[in-house]
Protein backbone atom coordinates (compact mmCIF):
# COMPACT_ATOMS: atom_id res chain seq x y z
CA UNK A 1 0.00 0.00 0.00
CA UNK A 2 1.33 3.45 -0.92
CA UNK A 3 2.57 5.54 1.99
CA UNK A 4 0.87 8.76 3.04
CA UNK A 5 2.70 11.95 2.08
CA UNK A 6 2.82 13.98 5.29
CA UNK A 7 3.73 17.16 3.43
CA UNK A 8 0.41 16.86 1.62
CA UNK A 9 -1.32 16.15 4.92
CA UNK A 10 0.17 19.30 6.46
CA UNK A 11 -1.01 21.38 3.51
CA UNK A 12 -4.50 19.96 3.97
CA UNK A 13 -4.32 20.66 7.72
CA UNK A 14 -3.52 24.34 7.17
CA UNK A 15 -6.23 24.76 4.51
CA UNK A 16 -8.80 23.00 6.71
CA UNK A 17 -8.17 25.41 9.58
CA UNK A 18 -7.99 28.49 7.35
CA UNK A 19 -11.04 27.43 5.30
CA UNK A 20 -9.60 29.54 2.49
CA UNK A 21 -7.16 28.38 -0.17
CA UNK A 22 -5.48 31.74 -0.83
CA UNK A 23 -4.88 32.55 2.85
CA UNK A 24 -3.51 29.04 3.43
CA UNK A 25 -1.20 29.41 0.42
CA UNK A 26 0.14 32.70 1.81
CA UNK A 27 0.84 31.06 5.15
CA UNK A 28 2.60 28.12 3.46
CA UNK A 29 4.52 30.43 1.08
CA UNK A 30 3.38 28.63 -2.07
CA UNK A 31 1.04 29.61 -4.87
CA UNK A 32 -2.68 28.76 -4.67
CA UNK A 33 -2.42 26.67 -7.84
CA UNK A 34 0.48 24.62 -6.42
CA UNK A 35 -1.41 24.13 -3.18
CA UNK A 36 -4.50 23.00 -5.07
CA UNK A 37 -2.41 20.36 -6.87
CA UNK A 38 -1.03 19.08 -3.55
CA UNK A 39 -4.56 18.75 -2.16
CA UNK A 40 -5.75 16.83 -5.21
CA UNK A 41 -2.84 14.43 -4.84
CA UNK A 42 -3.81 13.80 -1.21
CA UNK A 43 -7.45 13.23 -2.21
CA UNK A 44 -6.31 10.78 -4.89
CA UNK A 45 -4.20 8.95 -2.31
CA UNK A 46 -7.08 8.70 0.17
CA UNK A 47 -9.72 8.02 -2.46
CA UNK A 48 -12.12 10.69 -1.19
CA UNK A 49 -12.85 14.36 -1.78
CA UNK A 50 -11.89 16.31 1.33
CA UNK A 51 -13.50 19.67 0.51
CA UNK A 52 -16.51 21.01 -1.31
CA UNK A 53 -17.20 24.63 -2.25
CA UNK A 54 -20.16 26.45 -0.77
CA UNK A 55 -20.67 30.16 -1.38
CA UNK A 56 -17.05 30.64 -2.42
CA UNK A 57 -15.80 28.95 0.78
CA UNK A 58 -14.19 25.58 1.34
CA UNK A 59 -16.26 23.22 3.48
CA UNK A 60 -15.00 19.88 4.77
CA UNK A 61 -16.72 16.75 3.56
CA UNK A 62 -17.34 13.86 5.95
CA UNK A 63 -14.05 12.31 4.83
CA UNK A 64 -12.42 15.71 5.33
CA UNK A 65 -13.64 15.95 8.92
CA UNK A 66 -12.28 12.49 9.69
CA UNK A 67 -8.95 13.37 8.08
CA UNK A 68 -8.74 16.64 10.03
CA UNK A 69 -9.33 14.88 13.36
CA UNK A 70 -6.43 12.54 12.64
CA UNK A 71 -4.23 15.36 11.33
CA UNK A 72 -4.84 17.39 14.50
CA UNK A 73 -3.76 14.44 16.61
CA UNK A 74 -0.72 13.70 14.43
CA UNK A 75 0.68 17.23 14.45
CA UNK A 76 -0.07 17.77 18.13
CA UNK A 77 1.73 14.52 18.92
CA UNK A 78 4.66 15.75 16.84
CA UNK A 79 4.91 18.91 18.93
CA UNK A 80 4.69 16.89 22.15
CA UNK A 81 7.36 14.50 20.88
CA UNK A 82 9.87 17.27 20.23
CA UNK A 83 9.25 18.77 23.68
CA UNK A 84 9.47 15.39 25.41
CA UNK A 85 12.74 14.35 23.73
CA UNK A 86 14.37 17.73 24.28
CA UNK A 87 13.34 17.60 27.93
CA UNK A 88 12.08 21.16 27.76
CA UNK A 89 8.58 22.49 28.29
CA UNK A 90 6.56 23.50 25.26
CA UNK A 91 6.46 27.22 24.45
CA UNK A 92 2.78 27.29 25.41
CA UNK A 93 0.94 25.66 28.29
CA UNK A 94 0.58 21.93 27.78
CA UNK A 95 -3.04 20.89 27.35
CA UNK A 96 -4.24 17.79 29.20
CA UNK A 97 -7.41 16.44 27.58
CA UNK A 98 -9.44 14.56 30.17
CA UNK A 99 -12.55 12.53 29.51
CA UNK A 100 -14.79 11.68 32.44
CA UNK A 101 -17.60 9.15 32.50
CA UNK A 102 -20.81 11.09 33.04
CA UNK A 103 -21.80 9.01 36.08
CA UNK A 104 -18.54 9.67 37.95
CA UNK A 105 -18.63 11.63 41.21
CA UNK A 106 -17.81 15.32 40.70
CA UNK A 107 -16.08 15.39 44.10
CA UNK A 108 -13.78 12.57 43.02
CA UNK A 109 -12.99 14.34 39.74
CA UNK A 110 -12.12 17.56 41.55
CA UNK A 111 -9.89 15.73 44.00
CA UNK A 112 -7.96 14.13 41.13
CA UNK A 113 -7.71 17.28 39.03
CA UNK A 114 -6.73 19.83 41.71
CA UNK A 115 -3.04 18.78 41.92
CA UNK A 116 -2.79 19.16 38.14
CA UNK A 117 -4.58 22.52 38.16
CA UNK A 118 -1.98 23.79 40.61
CA UNK A 119 0.67 23.35 37.92
CA UNK A 120 0.84 26.68 36.12
CA UNK A 121 2.08 25.19 32.87
CA UNK A 122 -0.87 22.78 32.46
CA UNK A 123 -4.25 23.61 30.97
CA UNK A 124 -7.07 21.09 31.36
CA UNK A 125 -9.83 20.41 28.87
CA UNK A 126 -12.51 18.29 30.51
CA UNK A 127 -15.32 16.56 28.66
CA UNK A 128 -17.87 14.05 29.93
CA UNK A 129 -19.68 11.29 28.10
CA UNK A 130 -20.41 7.61 27.88
CA UNK A 131 -17.58 5.14 28.38
CA UNK A 132 -17.70 3.84 24.80
CA UNK A 133 -17.56 7.35 23.31
CA UNK A 134 -14.65 8.40 25.51
CA UNK A 135 -12.62 5.28 24.75
CA UNK A 136 -13.15 5.88 21.03
CA UNK A 137 -11.74 9.40 21.43
CA UNK A 138 -8.85 8.03 23.48
CA UNK A 139 -8.03 5.54 20.73
CA UNK A 140 -7.52 8.30 18.14
CA UNK A 141 -5.58 10.45 20.66
CA UNK A 142 -8.32 13.08 20.97
CA UNK A 143 -8.08 12.48 24.73
CA UNK A 144 -5.05 11.86 26.94
CA UNK A 145 -6.84 10.09 29.80
CA UNK A 146 -10.30 8.82 30.70
CA UNK A 147 -11.52 8.80 34.31
CA UNK A 148 -14.02 6.03 35.04
CA UNK A 149 -15.35 3.77 37.77
CA UNK A 150 -14.76 0.66 35.69
CA UNK A 151 -11.75 -0.65 33.83
CA UNK A 152 -11.61 -0.54 30.05
CA UNK A 153 -12.37 -3.83 28.27
CA UNK A 154 -9.31 -6.03 27.90
CA UNK A 155 -8.44 -5.81 24.24
CA UNK A 156 -4.88 -6.34 23.07
CA UNK A 157 -5.60 -4.48 19.83
CA UNK A 158 -6.91 -1.32 21.50
CA UNK A 159 -3.85 -0.45 23.58
CA UNK A 160 -5.94 0.74 26.55
CA UNK A 161 -4.28 0.61 29.97
CA UNK A 162 -6.46 0.87 33.09
CA UNK A 163 -4.77 1.98 36.31
CA UNK A 164 -6.71 1.85 39.56
CA UNK A 165 -6.16 5.19 41.26
CA UNK A 166 -8.58 4.92 44.20
CA UNK A 167 -10.93 2.53 45.96
CA UNK A 168 -13.76 3.26 48.35
CA UNK A 169 -16.27 1.23 50.28
CA UNK A 170 -19.96 1.87 49.68
CA UNK A 171 -22.40 3.05 52.32
CA UNK A 172 -26.06 3.85 52.79
CA UNK A 173 -26.73 7.49 53.66
CA UNK A 174 -29.81 9.49 54.55
CA UNK A 175 -30.94 12.54 56.45
CA UNK A 176 -30.72 12.08 60.23
CA UNK A 177 -33.78 10.31 61.67
CA UNK A 178 -36.22 12.54 63.51
CA UNK A 179 -35.31 12.85 67.16
CA UNK A 180 -31.61 12.41 66.40
CA UNK A 181 -31.13 9.31 68.56
CA UNK A 182 -27.95 7.48 67.60
CA UNK A 183 -29.62 4.14 68.22
CA UNK A 184 -32.17 4.85 65.51
CA UNK A 185 -29.54 6.07 63.05
CA UNK A 186 -27.82 2.72 62.53
CA UNK A 187 -29.49 0.14 60.34
CA UNK A 188 -29.72 -3.57 60.84
CA UNK A 189 -28.60 -4.65 57.39
CA UNK A 190 -30.24 -6.01 55.35
CA UNK A 191 -33.43 -6.60 57.38
CA UNK A 192 -34.25 -2.91 57.89
CA UNK A 193 -34.30 -2.33 54.14
CA UNK A 194 -37.54 -4.27 53.72
CA UNK A 195 -39.66 -1.17 54.35
CA UNK A 196 -37.17 1.58 53.48
CA UNK A 197 -37.37 3.61 50.24
CA UNK A 198 -34.05 3.46 48.40
CA UNK A 199 -32.26 5.67 45.90
CA UNK A 200 -29.84 3.48 43.95
CA UNK A 201 -27.30 3.82 41.16
CA UNK A 202 -28.57 2.50 37.84
CA UNK A 203 -28.29 -1.19 37.01
CA UNK A 204 -25.29 -0.37 34.79
CA UNK A 205 -23.35 0.83 37.84
CA UNK A 206 -20.32 -1.22 38.88
CA UNK A 207 -21.61 -1.58 42.47
CA UNK A 208 -25.25 -2.33 41.73
CA UNK A 209 -24.94 -6.07 40.94
CA UNK A 210 -23.19 -6.76 44.26
CA UNK A 211 -25.79 -4.81 46.23
CA UNK A 212 -28.67 -6.56 44.47
CA UNK A 213 -27.08 -9.94 45.20
CA UNK A 214 -26.85 -9.16 48.94
CA UNK A 215 -30.55 -8.33 49.05
CA UNK A 216 -31.53 -11.34 46.95
CA UNK A 217 -29.62 -13.69 49.25
CA UNK A 218 -31.49 -12.24 52.25
CA UNK A 219 -34.86 -12.39 50.50
CA UNK A 220 -35.31 -8.62 50.69
CA UNK A 221 -37.47 -6.91 48.08
CA UNK A 222 -36.53 -3.24 48.37
CA UNK A 223 -38.79 -0.28 47.69
CA UNK A 224 -36.80 1.50 45.00
CA UNK A 225 -37.76 5.15 44.92
CA UNK A 226 -35.36 6.09 42.13
CA UNK A 227 -32.56 4.64 40.01
CA UNK A 228 -30.10 7.32 38.97
CA UNK A 229 -27.02 7.17 36.73
CA UNK A 230 -25.79 10.64 37.71
CA UNK A 231 -24.06 10.92 41.07
CA UNK A 232 -24.81 14.64 41.44
CA UNK A 233 -28.53 13.98 41.02
CA UNK A 234 -28.39 11.01 43.39
CA UNK A 235 -26.78 13.25 46.01
CA UNK A 236 -29.49 15.90 45.60
CA UNK A 237 -32.25 13.32 45.91
CA UNK A 238 -30.67 12.02 49.11
CA UNK A 239 -30.69 15.57 50.50
CA UNK A 240 -34.29 16.32 49.55
CA UNK A 241 -35.98 13.03 50.46
CA UNK A 242 -35.96 10.77 53.47
CA UNK A 243 -34.79 7.83 51.38
CA UNK A 244 -31.59 5.85 51.82
CA UNK A 245 -28.98 6.47 49.13
CA UNK A 246 -26.32 3.95 48.10
CA UNK A 247 -23.13 5.85 47.22
CA UNK A 248 -19.40 6.08 48.01
CA UNK A 249 -18.69 8.61 50.80
CA UNK A 250 -16.83 10.92 48.39
CA UNK A 251 -20.10 11.68 46.60
CA UNK A 252 -21.73 13.14 49.73
CA UNK A 253 -18.58 14.48 51.40
CA UNK A 254 -19.91 18.02 51.85
CA UNK A 255 -23.28 16.82 53.19
CA UNK A 256 -21.52 14.62 55.75
CA UNK A 257 -19.42 17.55 56.97
CA UNK A 258 -22.48 19.78 57.34
CA UNK A 259 -24.60 17.06 58.96
CA UNK A 260 -27.28 17.20 56.26
CA UNK A 261 -26.66 13.49 55.65
CA UNK A 262 -25.30 10.77 57.91
CA UNK A 263 -23.93 7.30 57.29
CA UNK A 264 -26.53 4.69 58.20
CA UNK A 265 -24.60 1.55 57.27
CA UNK A 266 -21.21 0.79 55.73
CA UNK A 267 -21.14 -2.14 53.32
CA UNK A 268 -17.60 -3.46 53.62
CA UNK A 269 -18.49 -6.18 51.11
CA UNK A 270 -18.85 -3.62 48.32
CA UNK A 271 -16.07 -1.51 46.86
CA UNK A 272 -16.09 1.05 44.08
CA UNK A 273 -12.89 1.37 42.09
CA UNK A 274 -11.77 4.47 40.22
CA UNK A 275 -9.56 4.17 37.15
CA UNK A 276 -7.40 6.36 34.95
CA UNK A 277 -7.39 4.86 31.45
CA UNK A 278 -4.67 5.80 28.99
CA UNK A 279 -3.25 4.57 25.72
CA UNK A 280 -0.02 2.62 25.61
CA UNK A 281 2.49 5.33 24.73
CA UNK A 282 6.26 5.53 25.00
CA UNK A 283 6.20 9.22 25.91
CA UNK A 284 3.45 9.94 28.42
CA UNK A 285 1.90 13.37 28.90
CA UNK A 286 3.98 15.34 31.45
CA UNK A 287 1.00 15.85 33.78
CA UNK A 288 0.21 12.13 33.70
CA UNK A 289 3.81 11.19 34.42
CA UNK A 290 3.54 13.06 37.72
CA UNK A 291 -0.06 12.21 38.60
CA UNK A 292 0.10 8.51 37.74
CA UNK A 293 3.78 7.93 38.50
CA UNK A 294 4.62 7.00 34.93
CA UNK A 295 8.16 6.73 33.72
Amino acid sequence: MAELNFHHLRYFWVVAHQRHLTRAAERLHISPSALSIQLRQLEDRLGHALFERRNRRLVLTEAGRITLAHADAIFKSGQELVSALRGTPASTRAVLRVGSVATLSRNFQIGWLVPILQERNIQIRLVSGQMRELLAQLSVHSLDVVLANEAAPRDSASGWISRRIAQQSISLFSRPPKGGAKSSAKLKFPDDLQDQPLILPSEDSAVRPGFDMLLDEAGIRPQILAEVDDMAMLRLLARETGALALVPPVVVRDELKSGVLIERHKLNQLQENFYAITMRRRFAHPALRAQLGLG
